[in-house]
């Protein structure tokens, strides 16, 4: 099967003053190198982010990029976010990170959760918005996710990657 290429014009855009948010992660090896990519569309304008880290993980490259799409919109508005994440959206979707916070970062009694730092920073630029979670099946031909599919796994190999510090640190213990 032949894979068709996508284009900004191909993507849905809110008809009101909202913004679609496409976000994707990428990771080769997991963990390793990494990137995500953010697609931002109003009802005029689009723009896409995408950067590259040198060890990190797919899940933390599939938050990232909701947390960079979040923290691009400057005012208040209705967001629909758009990720092949099931971690992700369900972790917001069933409530499962407000919980955590809740319980000091922990699943359950013994087991702390993962990626703290970054739920951490996503929640505290959630609830300044009215944000919908929205779950679509990755490689599915939806054109924004295809985007910043394509966009994240070039970020994953491209030069000059960031540390995605936290990860690092905690990898060395």
């Amino acid at each position: 099967m032949i894979k068709k290429k996508h284009y900004i014009e191909d993507v849905k855009r809110p008809s009101d003053d909202g913004v679609i948010i496409y976000t994707d992660g990428a990771c080769k090896f997991n963990p390793g190198p990494g990137g995500y990519a953010v697609l931002l569309v109003s009802k005029h304008k689009t723009k896409k982010i995408s950067e590259g880290f040198r060890l990190t993980t797919n899940n933390r490259m599939e938050l990232l990029a909701c947390i960079i799409g979040l923290e691009s919109i400057k005012k208040q508005c209705i967001i629909n976010i758009y990720s092949d994440s099931a971690y992700v959206v369900n972790s917001i979707n069933k409530g499962w990170a407000k919980k955590w916070k809740a319980n000091n970062w922990k699943r359950n009694k013994k087991d702390y959760a993962d990626n703290i730092d970054l739920w951490d920073r996503f929640l505290g630029i959630y609830d300044k918005h009215k944000v919908i979670m929205n779950w679509v099946k990755g490689h599915a031909n939806n054109p924004g996710n295809e985007i910043c599919d394509e966009l994240a796994s070039n970020a994953a190999i491209g030069k000059d990657l960031q540390i995605d510090t936290n990860y690092e640190k905690k990898a060395e213990k």
